[in-house]
């Protein structure tokens, strides 16, 4: 079952608890911090960009975790392979960042004492400035992308927990938006153009469990003369009413219903078989419209252990190949399609 939901309404009843869980096309669900019954130090925020061509990619987040912010920037090379992060914490933002209530308009803008990092959003297109010292060794990092944003469907999920119903997941993945811009680093620079390079935008707002396990998987790019994408993912939540598969093609959306990661395991010597990313992947939908072959090309991964907190991060990019069905039926081809899929454990 696939619950559209339809109408414009409030995110959160009197009590806390999401009003209608299901997905929809565009943000319809009015966010308000305030309206969050769960303790502050379980809301968690954030807003993360994913600039990508088939050479290199940027990735830029501001994450508000309330007890914990962080500040990323991470630039990717596809050709050496190799890709290198730089993360600044915060103590206790707690809500004082100000993330905007909705993504349609609203601007993000953070600084430390050797960093800054500036999402603007005038609602016509986006703008992401940067800097940080020290990025790689004593290189600074420094950029300045324009992201387009034409009137498009995006993937929109409520998602509540069934073990608390005061958590919730409020997410939108807009995908296929036309980049330009120049990042350098390291002597280096890296130049988006907007025929071949695109944006997209991971906007996440909620009260999260403290263990849970997500598997998320995107793509954008031009097939045949036509902007095409998708975004799959499950792994977290009560995904009853809907999943968060869908496919992006000339700015429409195609619901799927259930894709599964199938990552490769291998023998560990300890007895223990556990995933073997960089092995070839594959992904299979329960109604046959989503089936792929995935070729990892380089794993961007991070395993922090700090006391309570753990997030222990696989994010693998590679090259797509296979079909994807549209409702009407028509098969979409890929072949070599740059994107990626992860899967992330956090205790958080």
């Amino acid at each position: 079952m696939q619950h559209e939901i339809m109408n414009s309404q409030l995110l959160l009843d009197k009590n806390g608890h999401i009003n209608e869980p299901g997905y929809t096309k565009g943000q319809l669900m009015d966010y308000d911090r305030k309206s969050i019954k769960a303790p502050a130090m379980r809301i968690k925020e954030w807003d993360y960009y994913l600039i990508t061509n088939n050479s290199f990619a940027l990735a830029l987040t501001i994450d508000d975790n309330s007890y914990m912010g962080l500040d990323s920037f991470s630039i990717l090379d596809f050709k050496t392979p190799c890709e290198h992060t730089k993360t600044v914490m915060s103590l206790l933002p707690n809500g004082k960042l100000g993330f905007p209530s909705s993504s349609l308009k609203g601007d993000l803008i953070h600084s430390g004492k050797k960093h800054w990092i500036s999402f603007v959003n005038n609602g016509s297109f986006r703008i992401l400035k940067f800097h940080a010292d020290n990025f790689f060794s004593d290189s600074p990092i420094d950029g300045e992308l324009k992201l387009s944003c034409p009137p498009t469907e995006s993937m929109v999920i409520v998602t509540p927990f069934a073990e608390n119903p005061q958590a919730f997941y409020y997410n939108q993945k807009i995908n296929c938006m036309p980049a330009s811009g120049i990042v350098t680093c390291c002597g280096k620079k890296y130049e988006f153009e907007p025929k071949n390079s695109f944006g997209l935008l991971d906007w996440g707002r909620g009260v999260w469990t403290y263990k849970n396990t997500w598997y998320w998987g995107s793509a954008s790019g031009i097939v045949d003369g036509s902007t095409f994408g998708f975004n799959i993912g499950y792994g977290f939540g009560d995904t009853t009413a809907a999943s968060e598969n869908m496919i992006f093609y000339n700015q429409k959306c195609h619901k799927l219903d259930q894709v599964t990661f199938n990552i490769p395991i291998k023998d560990n010597g300890k007895g223990k078989p556990t995933e073997d990313y960089m092995k070839p992947w594959t992904f299979s939908s329960n109604d046959g419209r989503f089936e792929m072959n995935f070729v990892p090309i380089l794993d961007r991964k991070s395993d922090t252990n700090i006391f309570l907190i753990r997030s222990n991060q696989h994010q693998v990019f590679g090259l797509f190949s296979g079909k994807a069905i549209l409702d009407d039926g028509k098969v979409i081809k890929i072949n070599n399609f740059l994107g990626f899929a992860e899967k992330v454990y956090n205790k958080w």
